[in-house]
């Protein structure tokens, strides 16, 4: 189900937070926790039910190591448990979403003709995965308390986060599912919670869907690129990637706070960033955390001398490559990431410093150089692409660019830059929440307008990560 569809608007979200709050009043807390975990469910299961047994086989698997890890007789299996765990996830996620990547290239390499598996991407299964390869870890270090399945169940499958993140940790969600004061209606939270949801909608529905078709024209259909031609097509996937993603966010924010639970936050105008590392604490926050505390620390940080600590964070970003998708592309476009993240490090390592305009262009421009490999759908593509962005083709513009049909786009594209790198995010815009009238005009105005773009439902792009 797709939060920008009218079923999940006007029918799913609103019927399940009548009723979640009627069994909360009547006292009924278990009937309540068992609510959000078979809405979840059916929330997951609404693009195809085939999948639900295997989030409830990964959820039943992780619950039972996780407890045991936990438990103090397990004192001298508890390596072994861990790694059993790890290794039943990391196969999961790698049958689903790289086994035909590998038989592709084992193929190319050995010239054989094993055949395809032409398995389809259960929906959150990068996310889930990482969320519950956190909490086995953190079992292990002592870090987690004795959960019921039930709350485990809500943890893991609760539906705004569930689909594409943000990545939750269970120290930071359990207690709120628990807490009595979440019991109750919390009327701020849901007039806040409509307004961060309208903001998203706007994003995703107005914005991201906007830019959509003059992305795939660039990328999928144009055979070349000239100078202006390919640099507002990978302008428009920039912007179209943050406001789909940061819009999805938004969204689970604003559905989780109707139910009184806050959600991390996930972007901090990450185009506003003065370096690489900069940009990585303001893009896909959640996930830069767990590539923090799951990878870098464990590989030894910067504990280990200096040649140590770049291993670690170019490996680090290879493997945050290899988790957006199965593809050299993606495994390139982490690979330039790592690197750029040692070349940062050198330089503050010599003391080095830079203009800040011109430490914006700098991390600006390297971004979106690199989210050509990340959008490119073949090696062919990044190239003709790259080509047109370094002037190789000349500045002509094709005939089509003058088209009416992307004159839209165009200004949609002029108009989200603006609000990208000077205007407050929605987060910044919650820190100065005062419920009154002209925040509900201003919030039931973006909502109502957004609503008109729901004729042209889209999935979301993480979807497909």
């Amino acid at each position: 189900m797709l939060f920008n569809s009218y079923i999940y608007i006007f029918a799913f979200l609103p019927a399940v937070f009548f009723i979640y709050f009627f069994l909360v009043k009547k006292g009924w807390l278990l009937a309540s926790k068992t609510l959000l975990v078979l809405a979840s469910l059916f929330f997951y299961s609404w693009w195809n039910p085939v999948y639900l047994p295997l989030i409830l086989i990964s959820m039943f698997v992780n619950y039972g190591i996780g407890t045991t890890i936990s438990n103090d007789k397990a004192k001298g299996y508890k390596n072994i448990l861990l790694i059993t765990g790890i290794v039943f996830n990391v196969a999961l996620l790698g049958y689903f979403k790289y086994a035909d990547f590998f038989i592709n290239n084992i193929n190319f390499i050995t010239d054989a003709n094993i055949p395809l598996l032409h398995l389809a991407l259960p929906l959150a299964i990068s996310f889930f995965t990482f969320q519950q390869i956190a909490y086995l870890v953190d079992s292990y270090k002592g870090e987690t308390k004795e959960y019921d399945l039930l709350n485990y169940m809500v943890f893991v499958s609760f539906f705004p986060q569930l689909i594409a993140g943000p990545i939750v940790h269970h120290k930071e969600m359990m207690p709120q599912f628990d807490d009595k004061e979440n019991k109750k209606i919390n009327y701020k939270n849901i007039t806040m919670g409509i307004f961060i949801f309208a903001i998203g909608l706007f994003k995703k529905g107005v914005i991201a869907d906007s830019l959509s078709p003059y992305v795939a024209q660039g990328f999928d259909i144009s055979p070349q690129l000239g100078f202006l031609e390919a640099w507002s097509t990978t302008l428009a996937y920039a912007m179209q990637l943050y406001y789909d993603f940061s819009g999805y966010t938004d969204m689970a924010i604003g559905s989780a706070l109707l139910f009184n639970i806050k959600l991390p936050i996930n972007f901090n105008s990450p185009y506003k960033a003065v370096s690489i590392q900069d940009f990585w604490r303001r893009w896909h926050i959640t996930l830069s955390r767990f590539l923090r505390d799951y990878i870098y620390i464990p590989l030894g940080g910067n504990r280990k001398g200096e040649f140590r600590t770049y291993h670690n964070l170019f490996m680090t970003f290879l493997i945050g490559g290899i988790w957006h998708g199965a593809g050299w592309t993606f495994v390139f476009w982490g690979f330039l990431h790592g690197i750029a993240m040692v070349i940062h490090r050198m330089w503050k390592q010599m003391g080095k410093s830079m203009n800040f305009y011109l430490a914006w262009f700098v991390t600006f421009f390297f971004v979106n150089v690199t989210w050509v490999f990340f959008r490119a759908k073949e090696w062919d593509d990044a190239i003709k692409v790259l080509k047109g962005m370094f002037g190789l083709n000349g500045l002509k513009l094709p005939t089509y660019y003058f088209n009416g049909e992307t004159y839209l786009p165009l200004f949609v594209l002029f108009v989200s830059m603006i609000a990208a790198l000077f205007a407050k995010n929605s987060m910044e815009m919650i820190k100065d929440f005062r419920p009154g009238f002209r925040v509900a005009l201003v919030g039931g105005g973006v909502f109502a307008f957004s609503t008109l773009f729901l004729t042209r439902v889209s999935e979301f792009l993480y979807f497909n990560f």
